[in-house]
């Protein structure tokens, strides 16, 4: 039986983080930099720190991100591989939260489930319920949303019709049973994203029989090195810090290249995606069946297997790709309407994340609920006429914590500017000229055409368009004034 702590007191703060994944930490970090500091506290929903590195426990669960980028751009990462695994990356966030005292700022097992902001009081009611049900009242200046844009309760679960007619178990990664035996079992993975693409090599390494990766429609994959020449060189001449910086300038650039490259040439970029496999598989391999989607290269993501896994494992014989669509379950396993029967001691419905904006929190301004599709975002981190909040939405182009510590950066600088300035409310107001209203995210991925109405808006133009380069967003978050028009500052 769960106990709970005696509960704490409510908090009143300058800034309240809500979340205390990766983005969370990097905005206690940053707010513990500044100098003067302000008062503020963290709230998590669970009872852990690490957001999304902690959550999930499938196999081989890592990120597909350098973590010269993904990780915190103030504490250098030392690790000897470039995607790293979660137990690794959880390691380097708790190291970190420690560092900055952030740990001691935490207050874990309370779920924010509502954010009323009052124009008399200038102020934030946080509402945030505990395990044993009891609710807590907090008080801030300013809320920081470090929640990220997806359901941490549960992911999209696929019913698919004769579930109970299977033999075995059917999981979804997001809930992995920790006693789940795969030695010597057939497992058919069904997806195509980056979490099939990652627990492929790794069932295989758990012993499995076999693996089959079960996909509706082919996706773009790359073999990317797993160790960084030009880091391991930068460390051994560069102080820590200096090393870091330079390899993950080095590892911005070239993303940002490769992405404009094939956004640009998508024809050119299929080829050479294309030989890039064939190279690397055995000789015949239908690679046009299974590896050659109809929607070009960003569509969506481009899943990587570092140092070329999953490829491996394919031309070993291990593991096999099948490209077909599901009828139903059988007991022996998953037929397709073909009537083909993929044999599965194991069935993981790697089928995606279900879309959460806000961590599921309500919002409320002035007494009228806040109807968040409706809303647009300024410069990719404010609710139009939201006051005093910003919440983190990372790139799906590069990663995540890129544009989180951009975020981070810029809210400690606007309400720096406020302080001087003697303003307390910061609110963006849109008028409608910023263009016509586009998705906020622009990918074509499944979890995001499912979830995209849950999502606010963006613009054709600045400051309401989100342009997924940090190039661009760094210059306009360090460079641009804060003062500019379309900031109500009062």
């Amino acid at each position: 039986m769960r106990h709970d702590p005696p509960a704490p007191p409510p908090l009143d703060v300058d800034v309240l983080v809500v979340g205390a994944g990766i983005s969370g930490v990097d905005a206690g970090c940053r707010l513990a930099m500044e100098d003067p500091a302000p008062s503020w506290a963290l709230l998590e929903a669970r009872d852990a720190i690490g957001g999304t590195w902690d959550l999930f426990r499938y196999p081989g669960v890592r990120s597909d991100s350098d973590m010269y980028t993904l990780g915190f751009p103030f504490r250098p990462w030392r690790g000897a591989t470039s995607i790293a695994r979660a137990e690794e990356i959880l390691r380097y966030v708790h190291e970190t939260a420690e560092a900055y005292g952030v740990t001691e700022r935490i207050h874990l097992g309370q779920r924010v489930t509502g954010l009323e902001w009052s124009a008399h009081d200038r102020r934030w009611t946080v509402t945030a319920r505990r395990g044993d049900g009891e609710v807590l009242t907090h008080r801030a200046r300013f809320v920081h949303l470090a929640t990220g844009y997806y359901s941490y309760e549960s992911g999209y679960v696929v019913d698919f019709p004769g579930r109970d007619d299977f033999a075995g178990p059917v999981v979804h990664p997001q809930h992995w049973p920790e006693d789940l035996a795969l030695d010597g079992r057939r497992v058919v993975v069904i997806g195509s994203g980056a979490t099939a693409v990652t627990l492929l090599p790794a069932i295989v390494e758990a012993g499995a029989a076999h693996v089959t990766m079960l996909q509706r429609s082919p996706g773009y994959v790359v073999a990317l090195p797993n160790t960084d020449g030009l880091a391991d060189l930068a460390r051994r001449l560069l102080p820590a810090g200096a090393a870091h910086r330079a390899v993950r300038a080095k590892n911005v650039a070239l993303s940002t290249l490769t992405y404009q490259l094939l956004r640009r040439y998508p024809e050119g970029g299929r080829r050479v995606l294309r030989d890039r496999l064939v190279a690397r598989l055995p000789e015949g391999y239908p690679v046009d069946v299974h590896f050659s989607p109809a929607y070009d290269p960003w569509d969506q993501r481009v899943c990587v297997a570092p140092d070329g896994d999953l490829l491996e494992v394919l031309a070993s014989g291990d593991a096999e790709v099948v490209t077909g669509t599901v009828d139903r379950l059988v007991p022996e396993g998953v037929r397709l309407t073909d009537g083909t029967v993929v044999g599965a001691d194991v069935v993981v419905t790697a089928t995606g994340l279900r879309l959460e904006i806000c961590g599921g929190a309500e919002l409320v301004v002035d007494g009228c609920p806040v109807d968040v599709p409706t809303r647009h975002v300024y410069k990719g981190c404010m609710l139009s006429d939201v006051p005093n909040l910003v919440l983190a939405v990372g790139y799906t182009n590069a990663s995540w914590t890129l544009r989180a510590d951009l975020t981070a950066r810029w809210f400690g600088s606007l309400r720096r500017w406020m302080e001087r300035h003697g303003r307390t409310v910061a609110v963006p107001r849109w008028d409608g000229s910023g263009g016509a209203d586009r998705p906020l995210l622009d990918l074509t991925s499944g979890y995001i055409r499912r979830g995209r109405h849950l999502l606010p808006r963006q613009g054709e133009h600045a400051p309401w368009r989100v342009v997924q380069s940090y190039a661009y967003d760094l210059a306009t978050t360090r460079l641009g004034r804060v003062d500019d028009g379309v900031l109500e500052l009062r």
